[in-house]
C-alpha cells in the first residue's frame, strides 16, 4: 500500500495564495491542510508507504511531513532538480516502488477510496487505471454536421457528457520500466504512448466529490464548502482541533 504523491509544482495559477506555501499546504478550514487531509484519508484506507515528489518550496513540506509518523506513515522523498512533469519523477525512484502503487496530486480533494482504487488496477491487469469524475457541458449554440459542404444533422444546444481525470491513478512499475531516467515525462504523454502500443489504460468510474485545487475560484469553493464535506473527507479517527495544528514532527 504504497502512495506517490506529486507535490514539487510551483502552484502558478493558485498565487497569490502559493507566493509563500506549496500548493499541497496552503490551508483548508481553519485546521488542515490540503496535504494533510489526503495523508489522513490514505493512512485510514490502510496505507503504510508514501514517497513525495518535492522540489517548488520542498523544505516547506519536508519540515511539515517529516517521517510521516504523525500519520502513521513511512515517509521518504524524491526532489526534482529540474521540473519532471507528472511521470519522470517516478523514474529514478523505480528501485523503491513495489509491483503496484498509486500516483495523485498533492491538491486533490476527494472522497474517492483510494484502496479500492488500487485493488482494482491489480485486478484489472492494466498497465494504468485512471480516475476519472463525469463532467457534462452544455453547448450554447445549434451544432451542425457537415459532411460534403451539406449539413447531415442538427442538434440544438446539445449536452456533451466525457470524463475526466482526477489526478488520481494507480500504476505498475513495469510499465514504466523502459524509461530513462532525467527525462521530463507527463501523464498525457504516457497514456498516449501507451495507446500507440496497443496497450490501453482501465479507468475507474467516481462519481463523488472532486475538486483539483488549481485556480483561486477552486480554493475559494474548498474552504466555503468545507463544513459541508467535512465529515465525508475526514475519517472518523482524525484528530480534533488543536492537535492537527501542530505542524512537523519536533
Amino acid at each position: 500500500m504504497h502512495v506517490v504523491i506529486l507535490a514539487g509544482g510551483k502552484g502558478v495559477r493558485l498565487r497569490p495564495y502559493t507566493s509563500a506555501l506549496p500548493k499541497p499546504l496552503v490551508p483548508i478550514g481553519e485546521e488542515y491542510a490540503i496535504l494533510d487531509i489526503i495523508l489522513l484519508q490514505l493512512t485510514s484506507q490502510g496505507f503504510t508507504r508514501a514517497t513525495l515528489a518535492v522540489g517548488h518550496l520542498s523544505p516547506l513540506i519536508r519540515a511539515f511531513v517529516g517521517d510521516g509518523s504523525r500519520w502513521g506513515l513511512e515517509v521518504d522523498y524524491t526532489e526534482e532538480v529540474v521540473p519532471l512533469s507528472t511521470i519522470g519523477p517516478l523514474f529514478p525512484i523505480r528501485d523503491r516502488l513495489p509491483e503496484h502503487f498509486l500516483v495523485m496530486n498533492g491538491d486533490v480533494l476527494t472522497t474517492i477510496d483510494y484502496a479500492d482504487l488500487l485493488a482494482r488496477h491489480v485486478d484489472s491487469d492494466a498497465p494504468l487505471t485512471v480516475a476519472t469524475s463525469p463532467r457534462v457541458v452544455k453547448i450554447d449554440f445549434g451544432v451542425l454536421e457537415a459532411q460534403g459542404g451539406r449539413i447531415v444533422g442538427f442538434r440544438e444546444k446539445p449536452l456533451l457528457s466525457y470524463h475526466v481525470s482526477m489526478g488520481v491513478y494507480a500504476l505498475s512499475r513495469k510499465t514504466i520500466a523502459e524509461y530513462p531516467e532525467g527525462m521530463p515525462f507527463g501523464f498525457d504523454e504516457l497514456v498516449l504512448d501507451l495507446l500507440d502500443r496497443d496497450l490501453p489504460p482501465s479507468i475507474y468510474e467516481f462519481d463523488g466529490y472532486w475538486l483539483d485545487i488549481g485556480r483561486p475560484d477552486d480554493y475559494d469553493e474548498a474552504n466555503a464548502r468545507f463544513d459541508e464535506y467535512r465529515s465525508l473527507l475526514l475519517p472518523s479517527t482524525a484528530a480534533p482541533a488543536g492537535q492537527v495544528r501542530r505542524r512537523g514532527n519536533g
